[in-house]
């Protein structure tokens, strides 16, 4: 579906996006778009195992710590410097969710480790998208690489279905329900990617990872009223400390700008 709605979006961009004209194929365009597709694959079955072994509320809870992994892979992969302020306000986030996780009724480690391999992936993915959508000489515009990326996760998913589902099983219990709830469920996914591939290129990858957080607050809640999660006191404290601790980040990253420029000003001024 995703595939099928990127080729839409690329061939009808109805004035939402500028694609940029190729003057050859960008170097290493196979490379780039199979690493993308293949953390897009990743970073979904990663996470549809956490939630096999734990609550839609503890997995988000424990993917909440997703700013962190940004930051590390931001200053690797795109030299991007984050302030000190920046860097202690992420401090809640991380105490907030570990007090979730040591307190949480349904914890499982299974679930933990793939949620948290679902951090890692869908982080990955997010920092060299932006580096690929801001390329100054090569630059993709959203629906392009929605669509170049979604055949590429094609390419790892066609052979991960043949190989681990049992598809005679699979046919006897396919139902026309089930066809139509997975339409949806690839649709709203293809505006889910859209959207963020659209917002990464306006801002970065940690401010997106931040933003993702404060989302995965409201879903932590949403589940607990859906399905009747039994949340702890601790727990409930742990999100509230996570939701104040994005709320802590923006601040940070609206100082912290101020205090690096009052810094430069301070080592001129001592230099002279």
């Amino acid at each position: 579906m995703c595939g099928v709605c990127g080729y839409f979006h690329l061939r009808f961009p109805c004035g939402l996006y500028k694609t940029v004209k190729w003057e050859r194929t960008p170097p290493k365009f196979f490379r780039n778009m199979l690493f993308v597709g293949s953390l897009r694959f990743s970073t979904l079955l990663m996470g549809l195992i956490a939630l096999w072994f734990v609550p839609v509320s503890f997995a988000e809870t424990v993917k909440s710590s997703a700013p962190v992994f940004t930051v590390l892979l931001a200053w690797l992969l795109m030299n991007e410097q984050t302030s000190w302020l920046v860097c202690l306000s992420l401090l809640p986030i991380m105490g907030g969710l570990a007090l979730c996780s040591i307190n949480e009724l349904s914890f499982n480690m299974y679930g933990f480790v793939a949620a948290m391999a679902t951090n890692l992936s869908e982080c990955m993915q997010n920092v060299y998208s932006k580096k690929l959508i801001s390329s100054e000489k090569y630059c993709y515009s959203p629906p392009e690489l929605q669509f170049y990326t979604s055949l590429a996760s094609m390419c790892v998913q066609v052979p991960a279905l043949v190989l681990l589902i049992d598809i005679p099983t699979l046919q006897a219990t396919f139902t026309l329900q089930m066809l139509l709830l997975l339409i949806i469920n690839g649709i709203s996914f293809h505006c889910q990617s859209i959207t963020e591939y659209s917002l990464l290129t306006y801002i970065s990858p940690v401010t997106h990872s931040v933003a993702n957080t404060a989302k995965r607050a409201l879903l932590i809640w949403l589940s607990v009223i859906t399905f009747g999660n039994k949340v702890t006191f601790l727990g409930g404290l742990g999100t509230t400390i996570v939701i104040v601790g994005v709320f802590g980040y923006n601040k940070a990253k609206q100082v912290a700008p101020t205090i690096t420029a009052n810094t430069k000003s301070l080592k001129v001024v001592h230099s002279i």
